[in-house]
């Protein structure tokens, strides 16, 4: 891929858009039933991407842009607690947030992508890094999300159930 950033900014604003449907039309039930003991409910995912929009990336990219160190996040530790907002609020509040951390993103410059700095478990990391795992960051976790939201449905669908052999967890748990 030759224009991160290009490439991670389209997937960086389409996000918000995908979560705003997705709670607007899913029952709030549905958007906070665990997949499985351990496992992050879709609304779980919701707000872990508010945390890391709040406390992670932007803060990352001014630390790489001003050659500063950063410590890692430990969503378990550093993270909100479940159900503190519902998932339109949350919703709402990761499109603000992601619209200032698009902001942020707008003044980094192709020279700027070699850019290093030291993650406090990672070593040492570029800007060009970052971006690809915070594309990849949205993405799997609104994947994960969505995987949340099938399993009551592939539990319930009889002898199609083998059909989702790759997203049931109680399968993919046994394997």
């Amino acid at each position: 891929m030759n224009d991160v950033l290009v490439h991670a900014r389209t997937v960086l604003e389409t996000t918000p858009a995908r979560w705003s449907s997705l709670v607007s039309s899913v029952t709030s039930e549905l958007l906070t039933l665990a997949p499985a003991p351990g496992e992050w409910s879709a609304a779980e995912c919701l707000q872990h991407l508010v945390d890391t929009e709040r406390w992670v990336f932007p803060t990352r990219i001014r630390a790489l842009l001003g050659g500063l160190d950063f410590p890692a996040f430990d969503p378990e530790k550093q993270g909100s607690k479940p159900g503190e907002q519902q998932p339109v609020g949350l919703a709402d509040e990761f499109a603000r947030l992601r619209g200032e951390s698009l902001a942020v993103l707008g003044r980094v410059m192709p020279d700027d992508l070699p850019r290093q700095a030291r993650h406090s478990e990672l070593g040492l990391v570029t800007l060009e890094q970052l971006l690809h795992e915070w594309a990849g960051h949205d993405l799997m976790h609104t994947v994960q999300a969505e995987r949340a939201l099938m399993q009551p449905f592939i539990r319930g669908c009889g002898p199609w159930r083998s059909y989702f052999a790759d997203h049931d967890i109680d399968l993919v748990k046994l394997a």
